[in-house]
């Protein structure tokens, strides 16, 4: 599978969860500020509601980012629209929606060339978000721009399956790195370690592997202008404008 589409020969800059420095993570305003401060593309978290929606929110709890209190899998779509998303992180962002990844798509898709749709999953077992992910990309004929990652091998593996013609990337990070084993037997065409991972010998054994590099998170320029010249594919930032001011200012 070709990523040529996804990194046309500059180091990719994607707002993790939208530009979550200033507006609240993985929502509307966030994301809609990302493409307004010039990032080329956004990284983002779903899982599924109790009636199987596709919803964007990076915890499995919806306490740390709204209003309310519990496990999204154990509230309804109808039960997670009435949260506010947005007054923990300011007021003025008061009254702000958890979007789902159709609205997202509908929303802000064609101001992206690449979205990082990042599956939560911690189950060996399947909650059937691996499908409707796919089936939601495909819905919106977004295989082209979509790279789907996870820390849970297993749920990129039942991806790959699912959707084959959607590439995938491993997420890892120094202090967490869960069943490797599974991603050295399973095709995939990136990888998402911390940045703190990266150095030339990394770089070396990744294209060596064939393997893009999508780096988090980002916000420092010199950091960054860094692992440009060490040769990543994308990195993944809070602060989509200091990223593109460091890397094409």
């Amino acid at each position: 599978m070709s990523l040529d589409q996804l990194y046309p020969g500059e180091t990719r800059i994607l707002g993790h969860r939208g530009a979550s420095a200033y507006a609240p993570m993985n929502t509307l305003p966030a994301f809609e500020l990302a493409a307004d401060q010039g990032a080329d593309g956004i990284e983002l978290d779903v899982h599924l509601s109790k009636d199987g929606a596709l919803i964007v929110l990076h915890d499995f709890t919806v306490d740390h980012t709204t209003n309310g209190i519990g496990l999204v899998r154990e509230m309804t779509l109808a039960e997670l629209k009435t949260l506010d998303a947005g007054i923990k992180f300011k007021p003025t962002f008061a009254g702000t929606r958890i979007p789902t990844l159709d609205e997202v798509f509908e929303h802000v898709g064609h101001r992206f060339s690449i979205i990082n749709v990042e599956i939560k999953s911690e189950t060996e077992n399947t909650d059937g978000v691996e499908q409707i992910t796919a089936d939601t990309i495909r819905r919106h004929n977004m295989a082209g721009k979509v790279i789907v990652s996870s820390f849970n091998p297993l749920a990129l593996r039942r991806f790959r399956q699912i959707a084959p013609e959607v590439p995938i990337g491993y997420l890892y990070a120094p202090d967490y790195t869960f069943l490797p084993e599974i991603m050295d037997a399973l095709p995939h065409e990136a990888r998402h370690p911390h940045y703190s991972q990266i150095d030339a010998a990394y770089m070396t054994a990744a294209r060596a592997a064939g393997w893009r590099v999508n780096t988090w998170t980002v916000n420092d320029p010199l950091r960054a202008r860094e692992l440009k010249a060490l040769g990543v594919d994308a990195v993944i930032t809070d602060k989509p404008d200091l990223m593109v001011e460091a890397l094409r200012g």
